[in-house]
């Protein structure tokens, strides 16, 4: 009998793994949302593990007999999206103690094993990140979702902001979906 998948932190020796989780997820749970280019380029250019995330302890795994089925995490930074080779520069703190409009904690770097998409996993670790955000005295999330992501996000009671074009090296154009949702007392 297989042991009930476990959430863990993502620690610094899960990165390989995470990233050819990643790799897999970007590609094969894009078709029907991007064409096989657009899923080439926002994988090769701006998903990946953000090192940062890993280091404030906001990233987490989902794992089953030893096997890494998904990996999301929440940020207290600036940054809203984008591995380590995509990021430049500072990515300073965030301050929820400022008007929630402006500081909202960020919902960062989801992928799920394609074998493994709609079983809940992503809800699950929405629901871990948004309870270690209200603790952090986060009252509201805000993200940038890819377009297979949108659905999961909207379920989970996102709202669109903002729709708007990424581009990417190779005359490349992604759409992407800013969103959020307030999570604290009204």
């Amino acid at each position: 009998m297989s042991a009930a998948p476990a959430l863990r932190l993502a620690l610094p020796d899960d990165v390989a793994r995470m990233e050819a989780l990643i790799a897999r997820s970007g590609i094969e749970l894009s078709a029907g949302f991007y064409s096989e280019r657009q899923a080439a380029a926002v994988t090769r250019h701006v998903f990946g593990v953000d090192s940062q995330l890993i280091a404030d302890q906001t990233y987490f795994l989902i794992e089953q007999d030893g096997a890494l089925l998904a990996c999301g995490g929440w940020s207290k930074r600036r940054t809203l999206f984008g591995g380590d080779r995509a990021k430049s520069g500072a990515d300073p703190l965030l301050d929820p103690a400022l008007e929630a409009a402006l500081e909202a904690a960020r919902i960062r770097a989801f992928f799920v094993a394609p074998d493994m998409a709609r079983r809940g996993l992503g809800r699950q670790l929405l629901r871990h990140c948004s309870e270690q955000a209200l603790a952090a005295d986060f009252d509201a999330l805000e993200l940038a979702a890819t377009m297979p992501g949108v659905p999961l996000y909207l379920a989970a009671g996102f709202d669109v902001v903002e729709r708007f074009e990424l581009s990417l090296p190779g005359d490349v154009s992604v759409p992407l979906a800013r969103m959020r949702k307030h999570i604290g007392p009204l």
